[in-house]
């Protein structure tokens, strides 16, 4: 319990940072922010009396200290600022944004566990056999590919030439499984070949011993004593590429027209829109802090030895 608690008191200090970080992108990016905020929103020859009202907009008339902790009360309320492009408040920009994100999350991490731990169970069962062979194959076959070179064989291969599915899409469930295809294929290697090794190393322990000496099947060897041990040294994996994928895969949202926040981000950076490039960049920082120390509960409450701290 101390473990955790002073996790989590880690955890608000690097958001903390993290949001001191991110706060420093717009007064102290090179150029002059009230001239990039302007030109975002098509001034481009902007007059002194713009700048001057585009600075006092953005707080930039303010001292440093008095800036960040305008910014961060902001925040802590829910005002992330208004987009330079549009004038839309930043948080309604990414909050329409995350439901395709989520849905993208959500479908990506069923694929990647539906197909990586019957292969993980597959090798571990079957070590050097065709089964593990099969693993083998997939998981070389996910580390070589990137996600996007991936996406971009699926909408060759089977939108256009078989004329499955669309190019454009709108962000429905219907539409999400070959973008997350793209991006599981490289979660399943991972995980598939790390649950392997975890299952292997249970198997040797010995509890897993005892359990086959009083006659426990395989099945329930494999799935009762050996996996659940296996699967704590997966939760902070799993956890990244969680994050990961909440954070906007930009590429291959970009390939499937996506409308996440990788996509919006892109069009952020591409116009110049830096509040949005802000607010998206202060989200995905607390949502990794979040993620990780999530991960940490969910390991704790798995393996007991940790919520204290101890392995012994």
């Amino acid at each position: 319990m101390l473990s955790l608690a002073r996790r989590a008191g880690q955890a608000l200090a690097t958001a903390l940072l993290a949001s001191l970080v991110v706060w420093a992108l717009l007064p102290f990016a090179p150029g002059d922010p009230a001239a990039r905020y302007l030109e975002a929103r098509h001034v481009t020859a902007p007059t002194a009396e713009q700048l001057a009202q585009a600075r006092a907009d953005l707080g930039l008339d303010r001292s440093p200290p008095e800036q960040y902790a305008r910014w961060l009360g902001g925040v802590v309320r829910g005002d992330l600022g208004e987009s330079a492009r549009s004038g839309v408040p930043v948080s309604r920009v990414i909050t329409e944004r995350v439901p395709a994100t989520l849905r993208l999350t959500v479908a990506t991490v069923l694929l990647a566990l539906v197909v990586s731990v019957p292969l993980a169970l597959a090798g571990a069962a079957f070590p050097g056999r065709r089964p593990d062979a099969v693993g083998r194959a997939v998981a070389l076959l996910g580390a070589a590919l990137p996600s996007f070179v991936v996406g971009l064989l699926l909408i060759e291969f089977v939108v256009v030439r078989w004329g499955v599915g669309s190019v454009v899409s709108t962000g429905g469930w219907s539409q999400v499984w070959f973008p997350a295809l793209a991006l599981a294929l490289y979660p399943i290697a991972r995980w598939s070949r790390l649950l392997r090794a975890g299952l292997l190393e249970a198997l040797r322990s010995d509890h897993v011993t005892v359990a086959t000496a009083r006659g426990a099947s395989r099945a329930r060897v494999l799935l009762v004593h050996a996996l659940p041990n296996a699967a704590v040294p997966s939760i902070t994996v799993l956890a990244m590429t969680i994050g990961f994928l909440l954070g906007g895969v930009a590429i291959v949202e970009n390939v499937f027209s996506w409308p996440g926040l990788g996509r919006e981000i892109v069009l952020a950076v591409t116009a110049r829109d830096l509040p949005v490039v802000q607010g998206f960049a202060l989200v995905m920082a607390v949502v990794w802090v979040a993620v990780s120390l999530l991960a940490d509960v969910v390991t704790a409450l798995v393996d007991p030895r940790l919520r204290t701290g101890s392995r012994g």
